[in-house]
């Protein structure tokens, strides 16, 4: 599944930088740079364990704030509820 910025469902912040996650873990800003322009899955509530969890696919944008993310729902059921 290819995603761009022109075909996502939707866009928004994946990780501000400099900031404390609810996990208490705080990212760093450039932390992800090495990520920009990948596509990676998009996993319903954070829950790798399950590939069924898998509702689609995220582009990742590296920005000085953080890591910005076009991301676009796949057909399954889970995927289409997302949606």
């Amino acid at each position: 599944m290819e995603v761009t910025r022109e075909n996502c469902d939707f866009g928004g912040w994946a990780t501000r930088a400099n900031m404390k996650c609810s996990d208490g873990r705080i990212i760093r800003s450039g932390a992800f740079k090495h990520c920009d322009g990948m596509t990676v899955p998009l996993v319903w509530n954070h829950d790798h364990t399950d590939p069924y969890r898998v509702v689609g696919h995220a582009l990742l944008e590296n920005r000085e704030e953080g890591i910005y993310t076009y991301g676009k729902f796949n057909d399954t059921d889970l995927g289409k509820t997302a949606r």
